[in-house]
């Protein structure tokens, strides 16, 4: 059954000057405008396309498929404010409306947002919420310490950083585990901590375990024989430079050379560290 806000695929019904009428069953005959018309078509075959309402309300087809599905969050640019709310390019002729009361705080033309687009229960319209937390109640989080999830970066902390994990659970990355510069809508993967109490995420950008110290210890091998044999990063160095030189946290630095260390690969030097030779 064809749904508001869904893809679908629909019969042609009969052609008029100004598109093709589609059989939406329950939705009735909807439009799909002859601008959106595929190139070759047929009375009674079908097209692939996503629903959604017209700037008066009535069901319309398009082929176009919006940035950002309805059930799913997403980073979308202000293009308009009006007397009922902002309106976001989600790549389809009709903007999408953030409702006044589906922002935290007055949206600005020309800045872009996490947002969670869905269906409004009481209009049935299409509309976008920056209250993100009232959509990321979704199944109790079960995930695996040291599992690759994707992350949606949407807002900092006095902790860190917010991230929607997998599109539907609330987590957190750590300033202190932090390297790089990150900004709200960035989309990356993560790695996770553990799980909290309140069914919280803590994450990491960086994975843990000891296949990763492994192959950091290769990395520092290769670099030392390229450098001749001595590198001045150390243990004193800034984390901010630790992550530039190898983009590694300094913790996961120190644990790879205490590792060589210990093997007899490298000594540890107030000012770097050295390759030992023969090792």
């Amino acid at each position: 059954m064809a749904k508001i806000g869904e893809i679908a695929s629909l019969t042609i019904l009969r052609e008029q000057p100004f598109g093709v009428f589609l059989d939406a069953g329950e939705l009735g005959e909807v439009l799909l405008p002859r601008r959106e018309m595929p190139v070759k078509w047929q009375i009674g075959g079908t097209v692939e396309v996503f629903l959604y309402h017209d700037s008066e309300d009535r069901p319309v087809a398009t082929l176009k498929r919006p940035k950002v599905l309805p059930g799913e969050f997403g980073y979308l640019e202000v293009i308009a404010i009006t007397n009922v709310g902002a309106f976001l390019d989600w790549g389809l002729p009709k903007d999408l409306l953030v409702p006044f009361r589906e922002q935290r705080a007055r949206l600005e033309v020309g800045n872009s947002y996490v947002v969670h687009v869905h269906i409004d229960e009481n209009s049935g319209r299409i509309v976008a919420s920056r209250r993100l937390a009232r959509h990321l109640i979704g199944p109790v989080p079960n995930y695996k310490p040291g599992q690759e999830v994707d992350l949606l970066l949407y807002g900092k902390t006095e902790l860190g950083y917010k991230a929607i994990v997998n599109g539907v659970h609330n987590g957190v990355l750590f300033a202190n585990e932090v390297f790089r510069r990150i900004r709200a809508g960035e989309k990356t993967k993560g790695y996770v901590v553990q799980v909290r109490p309140d069914q919280k995420i803590d994450l990491s950008l960086y994975p843990p375990g000891r296949v990763k110290i492994d192959n950091l210890e290769d990395r520092l091998e290769q670099e030392l024989k390229t450098r001749g044999g001595f590198w001045t990063l150390c243990d004193s160095s800034p984390a901010e430079l630790i992550h530039k030189e190898l983009g590694v946290s300094k913790k996961a630095f120190k644990q790879a050379t205490g590792a060589l260390f210990r093997k007899r690969k490298i000594v540890i030097e107030k000012d770097g560290i050295r390759l030992i030779e023969g090792a």
